[in-house]
């Protein structure tokens, strides 16, 4: 009775099993998948939170150099990279509410899923050997989504002007851009490397 209590207990992230509905069909993820996407999501929310403490704004302002960005990479590797990603990123922008109020919570973890989701869908292009086009995704989506917030609400005190969104929306894909190509790119070289070298199955 206790043990299956706990069970009910624990977030569905890090159950041993997810029942997710597609149509009629019922599709059980693995405890590997589910590991993957917990610890994904703590190492997010980690990073980015620690950052914020140790320079605060650095991580939520419109100029920020978010340092936990890098780990978008994950989405190249494993599908269990989207949840964890759009789960961290609102355990993180939770830290955020008193200052920012619910939007970032809402529109930056909107952003992550997206760009997590087009990661995951373009993986396979490459130019020079490297997921570039991937890479750009969170530049491009947190850019358009978080640009959008950041004008509507904090600018312009809701009120949209398309030239602050394009000022505010760049200010926001150059860090992310900055983060994927400067450390980005090079961790993914690393993981696939040792992949490939190790004949590693994630």
């Amino acid at each position: 009775m206790g043990t299956h209590l706990c069970y009910i207990c624990l977030p569905s992230l890090v159950r041993s099993e997810v029942l997710i509905i597609m149509g009629n069909k019922i599709k059980k993820r693995p405890a590997r998948y589910i590991a993957q996407g917990a610890i994904i999501a703590a190492v997010y929310a980690v990073m980015t939170i620690m950052q914020n403490l140790l320079v605060p704004g650095s991580a939520s302002m419109a100029v920020q150099f978010r340092i936990s960005e890098v780990i978008t990479i994950f989405a190249l590797f494993t599908p269990a990279a989207v949840p964890g990603l759009t789960s961290g990123c609102i355990i993180a922008n939770i830290s955020s509410v008193p200052a920012l109020g619910p939007f970032d919570m809402i529109f930056g973890s909107l952003a992550s899923l997206c760009a997590a989701l087009a990661m995951r869908a373009l993986r396979k292009i490459r130019l020079f050997k490297l997921p570039v086009l991937s890479a750009l995704m969170p530049a491009v989506m947190n850019g358009i989504i978080v640009g959008f917030e950041i004008d509507f609400f904090f600018v312009n005190s809701f009120y949209f002007d398309f030239t602050d969104f394009l000022i505010q929306g760049g200010l926001v894909a150059a860090g992310e851009l900055a983060v994927l190509f400067v450390l980005g790119l090079p961790l993914y070289y690393v993981i696939e490397r040792n992949i490939s070298k190790r004949g590693i199955k994630l």
